[in-house]
C-alpha cells in the first residue's frame, strides 16, 4: 500500500512520531521574546571557537546531545543523522557531527533544511528503514553574512525588506516510539523562481515557493486552513507574509487567521533592529522546537502545518546575476491521541 496521495505528498499509514527535541541559539536570540524558551543559549556568539564556522558547527553537535538526552538515547542507537545548513559543503554539519559516528546524510534545502531533514527522516522511519534518525540543521548570523553579504567590519546599510540571519539550531529525534506529536505527512516542495534578484529581500523570493507548496498540501490532502491549529513558515518576516496572503487570496484560500512566521517570532524587530524579521536554517528549527512543539505537545494545539522556506541562491549564481529561486517543504504534525 503506497502512502502517496496527490501530486506532491505523502500521508504516512505508519506515522513516525518526534521522540524529542532541543534548541541552541545565540545572545540576540536568547534576548528576544522567546529567549527563556530554548535550551541553550550562548553566552559569546562564536561558543568558545575560534572562527564562526566553528561556532556553528558547535551548535549543531550541542543540539543534538540535548535531543538524545532527553530522548534518553546513545548516539549509536540514531540509524541515521539527516542534517544541512548554509555553508559552502554543508561544512557546519559536516564538521559538527562527524565525532558521533552515525551513517550520515548531507541535505541542502537552504533556509527550508529543517523541513527537508524531517521529511527525509520521517520517509525512512514510515518505510521501516530506522527505529531512531535524527534531523539537525543551524545557521549562523556572522558566518552567513561574510559568506553571502558583506563582512560584519563593513557595516552596511540594511533594508527594511532585509531579515536577520538566526544564529541557533534544533534538532530532532524521529522514532517508531509512540510520543505526543506524530508526523502524519509531507508535503515536499517545488523550485519556484518569480525573477526576484534582490538577495536583501528573501521574504518576496521564498513567499511564491510557500505559496505553491501550500496550496499543494490543501489540494492533496483535501483539506482547508480552517482544519488547522496553526499553519507555520519558517522564515518569511513581515514583507514575506504580505505576499503570501496575497498570493494564496489570488487560489482563493485565506490563512492570515491560522498562519505565524518563525522569523516573526523570535525576534522583536522593534527594539532589536531585525528589520523584516529572522531567516536562516537555524530560525524554524530552533523556533518550532522551543515555542511551536511544546503546544502541540501539551495538547493546547492538535494540528500543524509546518513549512520552512528557502531560498536557493549561492554566491557563485548572485555574483553571476541570476534570480533567486524559491523552495519550501511541508511536515504535518498532528496530536497523538
Amino acid at each position: 500500500m503506497s502512502d502517496a496521495i496527490g501530486k506532491q505528498s505523502l500521508r504516512f499509514s505508519k506515522a513516525p512520531f518526534i521522540l524529542s527535541s532541543a534548541s541552541v541559539v545565540g545572545k540576540k536570540e536568547g534576548e528576544g521574546p522567546l529567549g527563556e524558551l530554548f535550551d541553550m543559549v550562548g553566552e559569546d556568539d562564536k561558543f568558545g571557537c575560534d572562527t564562526w564556522e566553528e561556532a556553528e558547527s558547535t551548535l549543531q553537535k550541542e543540539a543534538v546531545v540535548l535531543a538524545l538526552g532527553k530522548a534518553g538515547l546513545k548516539a549509536e542507537e540514531i540509524r541515521y543523522i539527516f542534517s544541512g545548513d548554509l555553508l559552502g559543503q554543508s561544512i557546519a554539519s559536516s564538521f559538527g557531527l562527524k565525532n558521533y559516528e552515525i551513517p550520515y546524510f548531507g541535505v541542502y534545502g537552504a533556509c527550508s533544511t529543517a523541513g527537508e531533514t524531517m521529511s527525509l527522516g520521517a520517509m525512512s522511519v514510515a518505510a521501516g528503514y530506522a527505529e531512531q534518525v535524527v534531523a539537525v540543521t543551524s545557521s549562523h548570523f556572522a558566518s552567513a553574512e561574510k559568506q553571502f553579504r558583506y563582512p560584519l567590519e563593513y557595516g552596511n546599510q540594511r533594508p527594511m525588506s532585509s531579515t536577520w540571519t538566526v544564529t541557533g539550531s534544533g534538532a530532532y529525534v524521529l522514532s517508531t516510539k509512540k510520543s505526543h506529536v506524530k508526523i502524519s505527512g509531507i508535503t515536499t516542495g517545488r523550485i519556484v523562481d518569480y525573477g526576484i534578484r534582490d538577495s536583501m529581500n528573501m521574504g518576496a523570493a521564498m513567499a511564491p515557493a510557500a505559496c505553491d507548496t501550500i496550496a499543494a498540501h490543501f489540494a492533496d490532502f483535501g483539506s482547508d486552513p480552517q482544519e488547522y491549529d496553526r499553519i507555520i513558515t519558517g522564515d518569511l518576516g513581515y514583507v514575506g507574509q504580505e505576499i503570501l496572503f496575497d498570493l494564496l487570496k489570488e487560489k482563493g484560500l485565506d490563512i492570515s487567521e491560522q498562519h505565524m512566521d518563525c522569523g516573526i517570532e523570535i525576534y522583536d524587530r522593534e527594539r532589536q533592529g531585525t528589520e523584516s524579521g529572522g531567516s536562516g536554517c537555524g530560525c524554524s528549527a530552533a523556533t518550532l522546537s522551543a515555542y511551536f512543539l511544546p503546544k502541540l505537545m501539551e495538547g493546547e494545539w492538535k494540528k500543524v502545518l509546518f513549512v520552512p522556506t528557502g531560498a536557493l541562491l549561492s554566491t557563485v549564481s548572485f555574483n553571476e546575476g541570476k534570480s533567486v529561486p524559491g523552495i519550501a517543504h511541508a511536515v504535518l504534525l498532528e496530536e497523538e491521541q
